[in-house]
């Protein structure tokens, strides 16, 4: 299922894959001027597509290689022979069929090897002007989307919410706060973020600083209980009460322990 909302000159596109009538699970793609920024998920590749029909699709942008993230790619380039640009670390990783758990191929589903080109420093489309920015921390070769006279920052899965309780195993939260950091420290009048969960954070630069208090908070309060001899599972418990249910729904891929393991290496 998708749903399309419009914010000034930007078209979002929601996709999920439908259960029950309702969506599993959220993941957003952006139009702006003929550039698709992230092509969501494979269950919803085909509405996706058709949706896109008449639509003046010229090229599409993956930010990273998540399968949440490129799983229109292939049918993108076989509809409508379009470029699509990664940044280099996520190449071949697209071009290969990825290694799933369960619950990503329930919610997401394998997304076709496509091959993709090198992104550029800058994308140009006929009205806008887009600087591309590496942020790594949620994955290598990470970047996000900045259109510097707009103050849009299409920032993939960078920034999930001020105070995320899970994360996966891979992430690095002192990656995430350095990338982060940068977005802040951008030369542009406001810094809007259109996150890849649907949200569309109008005061961007408040978000972010209070997402990085709260990670500098948690690794300080983690450290100190590890400090005074608490396991994982003690810090954890101790911090947030108890573990989150979607640890037992991804095999432990998102999980509580997860992000205090994470505030530890900080």
């Amino acid at each position: 299922m998708i749903e399309v909302n419009q914010f000034g000159e930007v078209i979002q596109i929601k996709m999920s894959r439908e259960f029950e009538g309702k969506p599993l699970y959220w993941v957003a793609a952006y139009l702006v001027d003929g550039l698709l920024i992230d092509t969501g998920c494979k269950h919803a590749a085909e509405e996706l597509v058709k949706f896109l029909e008449g639509q003046n699709l010229k090229f599409a942008v993956n930010t990273h290689y998540h399968e949440d993230h490129i799983g229109a790619n292939y049918l993108l380039k076989q509809k409508f022979g379009i470029e699509i640009f990664a940044p280099r670390e996520s190449i071949p990783l697209i071009n290969q069929i990825p290694k799933l758990y369960p619950y990503q191929k329930m919610v997401w589903g394998y997304p076709e090897p496509t091959e993709v080109d090198c992104l550029p420093e800058k994308i140009e489309t006929g009205r806008f002007h887009f600087d591309v920015v590496e942020t790594p921390g949620h994955c290598n070769g990470h970047v996000a989307l900045i259109e510097p006279e707009k103050g849009w920052c299409f920032s993939g899965d960078l920034f999930i919410s001020e105070k995320p309780r899970v994360i996966r195993p891979e992430e690095d939260i002192a990656g995430i706060t350095r990338s982060m950091k940068k977005l802040i420290a951008l030369r542009t009048d406001r810094l809007i973020l259109f996150t890849s969960m649907g949200d569309v954070v109008q005061d961007g630069r408040k978000a972010l600083r209070t997402c990085i208090e709260y990670f500098q908070d948690l690794s300080r309060r983690a450290k100190q209980l590890e400090k005074k001899g608490l396991s994982v599972v003690a810090i954890r418990d101790e911090i947030f009460g108890r573990e989150s249910s979607l640890a037992g729904l991804t095999d432990g891929q998102f999980s509580t322990e997860n992000l205090v393991r994470a505030a530890l290496r900080a």
